[in-house]
């Protein structure tokens, strides 16, 4: 059974920085790939970035340019660095594994083939 363990988020100000870590077990992590969403009270889940198997990575218009997606296929785990926060950005961060047998285009579809971590909240205040 896969598992999807998240850590990293917290609170911080306007043009700060964070970064989010997922990790990936009971399954081959290079079989996947990986993304991240979040959530915004009152809003629906919307994707953030996503990296394929082979390191191809999609990065929203709204983050890009702040936010990089990367993987350690060694240590089996995914990462989220957040550069220049704006308030916007608050929300539960989730981070998604999916088998590349499924298909991979992101945003992932919600179709029930996507792994989820348990959520960690980020909170940028002005």
């Amino acid at each position: 059974q896969v598992q999807v363990v998240q850590s990293g988020g917290g609170s911080v100000q306007a043009g700060g920085s964070l970064r989010l870590s997922c990790t990936v077990s009971g399954n081959t992590y290079s079989q996947y790939c990986m993304g991240w969403f979040r959530q915004a009270p009152g809003k629906g889940r919307e994707g953030v970035a996503g990296i394929g198997d082979d390191g191809t990575t999609t990065v929203a218009d709204s983050v890009k340019s702040r936010f990089t997606i990367s993987r350690d296929n060694v240590k089996n785990t995914l990462y989220l660095q957040m550069n220049n926060l704006k308030p916007e950005d608050t929300g539960m961060y989730y981070c998604a594994a999916r088998s590349v047998a499924a298909r991979c285009l992101f945003p992932f579809p919600f179709d029930g083939n996507n792994r989820w971590g348990q959520g960690t909240q980020v909170t940028v205040s002005s």
